[in-house]
């Protein structure tokens, strides 16, 4: 786990200062690797690359760049690839000269070319420099686990782990409308935008290959949901389980001992368990409020980590942490993106790096199995106009009306949610109504000066990911969590791995690993999501694994932040000073004298300040202090770009 950068010319020229832009880029990423740091440069200045090393797997052999002698080849790389060994063995272990898994993508360049790509099984961006052929070859992970983000300016192609990396190099930071209003809507970006103009995110499953000046990206990996009718349910349940055991078995794999997080729910629950069935030193990690039940769930993390002896480390956060941090958080993040829950994660991130330099966590279960209630919501609506229509026994999706109904008390605390969604009436086309379950835009109203924001429309974007060729239209239940999946899930990861390399933490996902995954999706809607019971197929395999009190639970709530009880509380002076500020009464996207009066009619869980608070974080995060690069001036000192690198030292 490491920080990746590296600028290439697009024209040929030498690049001016590339030492300079090389340094800058390592000390704004030194969080993402604290072990160690290194840069190469081409003899000509027309390419460089730079690293910060997370030290996991072969901490004596494995610093970076790397560099192949007999072909010149050389690897910038960040991530895990978990089936190293097995490729090694493939490739023949006579010719490796370290036992790192960057080595291996090294030499898997060398023996299939960008085919390589399609053998690693793990989390990955790396970036790959071919004198042979000019080539600057570039791949991000079948899942966006880590990031790569680039940009091309003045004749220059700079790429980074993280997007602040970038930021001087552009001639000013602006937002990127488009990317704003995906964000306005998700409270994340679709199809590789960022939230800050002309910085561009390599999306998921893809390589880029940068060649005489020209740029190409291709997409290498898809999930096809390929539906398998012989199987039962039973079945399914015992390969699931075989493929998340490999998984996991997999994922621990690391020269250094590995933890967990604990929420006290199904996924991270069923991860840590298995886990500790394979490693005997497990130890476990989680956070809560000192705000009452709606805020704690460490009753259930207790009797997980007591169920499978793990040792449970607790982080009691607080309002004060919540001053002192979210301005760190903001710039780890590099813009706002999902929900508070972001913060949260930071402290508990914290907690699990001053015991563990690797931590595995649940991400992916609810997107690959189905587990958010708006899918209940959702299959509701279409469940009675199917009874109205009398086609619910139609097809091989079939998930009826009376089914559902033992299981509709979930939705207790749903009400407003249903409310709203039905505000605007019934039974229209599926992609329209999931389009209208999930859009916050609406409800954020006058707060945003929607006459700047221009023309372009999130529905067409969500259209082209809802309605892929890779997903059957009949089943309403797959087209859900594949959006997910593409869209919610990527932003899930970008907390996930932003808030554990601000501490120099590597956070795993053994949820998302691609034999399981590609499994997942031949597994029909009507087994996942069997008599209106989410994530069907995980819960059969909880009930054997975990304690009855955590699988038989119904009030999961997902790390819940009392960001809204804080603003009205203890933070509120903290809150109104930043949203009262010259600077952010003058916003030209969002109204700030709107957002102060959201304060105290913000439901207790509402998303809506959130959302737009962490807008005005941003701009003061970035737009408000970053210099553009200058290359005639001494890069010797951190005073250049001074708020980020005070933050990011």
């Amino acid at each position: 786990m490491c920080g990746i950068s590296g600028v290439m010319s697009l024209d040929g020229r030498p690049v001016s200062a590339l030492a300079e832009r090389l340094n800058l880029m390592n000390q704004l990423q030194a969080h993402r690797g604290p072990d160690g740091e290194g840069r190469w440069m081409h003899p000509f200045a027309v390419v460089g690359l730079g690293h910060r090393r997370l030290s996991i797997i072969d901490v004596a052999m494995g610093a970076q760049p790397m560099r192949d002698t007999a072909s010149g080849c050389i690897i910038s790389y960040n991530g895990e690839v978990y089936n190293y060994r097995e490729l090694r063995e493939e490739i023949g272990a006579a010719e490796f000269r370290t036992d790192s898994d960057t080595e291996v993508i090294l030499r898997a360049w060398l023996r299939w070319g960008p085919s390589c790509v399609e053998r690693l099984r793990g989390m990955f961006a790396f970036t790959i420099w071919d004198p042979r052929e000019g080539t600057l070859f570039c791949a991000r992970d079948r899942f966006g686990v880590k990031p790569f983000y680039y940009t091309e300016h003045q004749g220059l192609f700079h790429f980074a782990s993280e997007a602040k990396a970038l930021l001087p190099f552009l001639p000013s930071v602006e937002t990127n409308v488009d990317g704003l209003r995906d964000y306005l809507a998700f409270q994340l970006c679709l199809a590789g935008k960022t939230m800050f103009n002309r910085v561009h995110e390599l999306p998921a499953g893809h390589t880029l290959t940068l060649k005489n000046g020209s740029i190409s990206v291709k997409r290498y990996w898809e999930v096809f949901f390929e539906l398998d009718f012989t199987h039962t349910s039973r079945w399914f349940e015992e390969r699931t389980k075989e493929l998340l055991d490999d998984s996991i078995g997999m994922h621990l794999r690391a020269d250094v001992p590995v933890g967990a997080y604990i929420s006290g729910g199904i996924d991270s629950g069923i991860i840590a368990t298995l886990a500790a069935e394979q490693q005997a030193e497990t130890v476990g990690f989680t956070g809560t409020f000192a705000m009452g039940a709606d805020y704690d769930e460490t009753r259930y993390a207790h009797d997980v980590a007591n169920a499978a002896n793990i040792p449970l480390h607790i982080r009691t956060i607080t309002v004060d942490d919540f001053i002192r941090d979210i301005g760190t958080v903001m710039h780890h993040l590099d813009y706002p993106v999902a929900g508070p829950g972001s913060f949260s994660q930071f402290e508990v991130s914290g907690l699990a790096a001053q015991h563990r330099k690797v931590v595995l966590g649940g991400q992916g279960g609810d997107e690959i199995f189905g587990g958010y209630t708006r899918y209940l919501i959702a299959y509701f609506e279409q469940c009675i106009k199917a009874a109205i229509d009398g086609t619910s026994q139609n097809g091989n999706f079939v998930v009826n009306y009376e089914s559902i109904i033992p299981n509709l008390s979930s939705l207790r605390n749903y009400k407003p949610l249903l409310q709203e969604f039905w505000r605007d009436g019934l039974f229209a086309p599926m992609n329209e109504r999931y389009f209208r379950l999930i859009n916050r835009a609406p409800q954020l109203a006058d707060t945003i000066r929607w006459n700047e924001i221009g023309a372009y429309s999130p529905f067409n974007t969500f259209l082209e990911i809802f309605d892929g060729g890779n997903v059957q239209k009949d089943s309403y239940f797959d087209r859900m969590t594949h959006f997910d999946f593409k869209t919610l899930l990527p932003a899930l990861l970008h907390v996930e791995d932003r808030m554990s390399m601000a501490h120099g933490l590597e956070a795993r996902v053994p949820m998302l690993d691609h034999p399981l995954v590609e499994f997942a999706a031949t597994i029909p809607a009507d087994i996942k999501f069997t008599n209106g019971e989410l994530k069907r197929s995980l819960m059969q395999i909880a009930r054997g694994v975990l304690p009855t009190s955590v699988v038989e639970r119904t009030d999961k709530m997902g790390f819940p932040t009392p960001f809204i009880e804080w603003a009205r509380g203890d933070a509120k002076e903290y809150v109104f000073d930043l949203l009262s500020s010259s600077n952010a009464q003058c916003r030209q996207y969002v109204d700030n004298k709107r957002v102060l009066e959201m304060v105290e009619r913000e439901p207790k869980f509402g998303r809506n300040l959130w959302a737009v608070f962490s807008l005005e974080l941003w701009q003061q995060t970035f737009h408000d202090v970053v210099q553009p690069f200058n290359p005639t001036v001494a890069m010797s000192t951190p005073a250049f770009v001074p708020a980020l690198l005070s933050v990011a030292a």
